[in-house]
């Protein structure tokens, strides 16, 4: 069964095209489009996703991820632009066994 992730609205949905792996979809694809940190993550478990892909890294504090059944991983960029996601996409992919619902991880390059 494959991993379903679900793009934030805030990310480019350029990612798509490099987790071809995985089952992603964007949040207007999934008609999330608007919906708030918390009705997000609950439209997004309710859907049987398994993680929200997102650079919004206000989520962990505005939520308490630790009561959903999806996992939510924050992509530490200055923008949604390709050239600042494509370089943690891969980062991403080698971890994503570790992500486990209910938690949240940031992933990003070392300073």
């Amino acid at each position: 069964m494959k991993i379903r992730i679900l793009l934030d609205e805030c990310l480019t949905r350029k990612v798509k095209r490099y987790l071809n792996e995985f089952e992603v979809v964007t949040v207007p694809e999934a008609s999330f489009s608007g919906l708030k940190n918390g009705k997000l993550l609950k439209a997004a478990e309710d859907n049987g996703f398994d993680i929200l892909l997102t650079i919004d890294k206000n989520i962990d504090y505005q939520q308490n991820v630790s009561k959903f059944t999806i996992a939510v991983v924050i992509l530490d960029v200055p923008r949604s632009h390709i050239r600042y996601v494509e370089p943690l996409v891969l980062a991403f992919k080698t971890q994503i066994d570790l992500y486990k619902p209910g938690n949240t991880y940031t992933v990003g390059t070392a300073k």
